[in-house]
């Protein structure tokens, strides 16, 4: 098996983490870990053209080495979106990215560290605009790849609490009719779409009582309608550990949780777990893929 990895930003902390990860004695030893792209001269903290040209070479490297089944999964390291722009990168991410060149219009969001695993039904947008970009038909959607996710992750059933989006589930349409006119549809379309009947989705389920009980072990993923709403107990619980994946690509991608860290870059404090994480996950689900 074979793991592509791109070092994201080299002026970020994204060669120091791989090192580290790869040095460590946490990765699987009978897999072989290919680092994609090269990195221009430049100085930790001190991003430039160059090396956001050289972190989006790594990405179409990447993919194209995937997509001819050169390499089983692919492990990003982070970039600076601004600088990415400005190099000519013209995607909202590393995810947008990805789906783009693979011709994938269903894909989505998924975060899991520690004993949380969430879904984004909507992502970067304005939390003013959440409300009016909820639609029964991305629940149902992005509901969907998360359940395959966790079917190809060794869970046969997968157990899936569907968040509300108002204070207590919108307190019976006191707190607002979200939950009543388009989440709970959307649980029974969903619930109709599934095979196994072994399966459980349950909610609309009050969104400050949701995570701990999944921290607990009664879920195995949240479907979060908003990012923060996700991203923010998935943090508090699980920081240096989170891994972003990407639903609906033909092969796994993988990512850890955080961004550049310009400001730690070269002074020898940067943390790999998350790193380490992310490579973890990827080799699994390569396996099960190929399996």
């Amino acid at each position: 098996m074979r793991i592509g990895i791109t070092l994201g930003d080299c002026a970020g902390i994204g060669p120091e983490i791989v090192n580290l990860a790869l040095k460590s004695d946490h990765l699987p030893k009978s897999t072989e870990y290919v680092i994609i792209g090269r990195q221009p001269d430049c100085k930790p903290g001190k991003p430039t053209i160059e090396t956001a040209r050289a972190a989006a070479a790594a990405l179409e490297e990447a993919v194209t080495l995937a997509r001819r089944g050169e390499i089983d999964a692919i492990v990003t390291g982070p970039v600076h979106k601004a600088r990415m722009y400005e190099a000519g990168f013209k995607f909202p991410g590393q995810t947008e990215f990805f789906a783009e060149r693979c011709g994938v219009k269903n894909f989505a969001m998924c975060l899991t560290g520690g004993e949380i695993t969430i879904a984004l039904v909507t992502t970067h947008i304005p939390l003013s605009e959440v409300s009016r970009a909820l639609k029964q038909s991305e629940i149902v959607r992005v509901g969907l790849l998360l359940v395959d996710f966790l079917r190809s992750w060794s869970k046969e059933a997968p157990r899936i609490a569907i968040a509300g989006l108002n204070p207590h589930a919108g307190e019976s349409g006191k707190l607002g009719r979200e939950e009543i006119e388009i989440i709970s549809p959307a649980i029974a379309a969903l619930k109709s779409e599934i095979r196994n009947p072994k399966s459980e989705i349950t909610g609309p389920h009050s969104p400050d009582t949701v995570f701990h009980r999944a921290v607990k072990g009664e879920f195995d993923a949240v479907l979060c309608m908003y990012h923060d709403q996700g991203l923010i107990p998935l943090k508090v619980h699980a920081f240096h550990e989170g891994v972003n994946v990407t639903l609906g690509l033909p092969f796994p991608r993988t990512s850890p949780d955080h961004g550049t860290a310009f400001e730690i870059a070269g002074k020898g404090i940067a943390r790999p777990d998350s790193m380490i994480a992310a490579i973890k996950l990827a080799v699994e689900l390569a396996d099960c893929s190929c399996s």
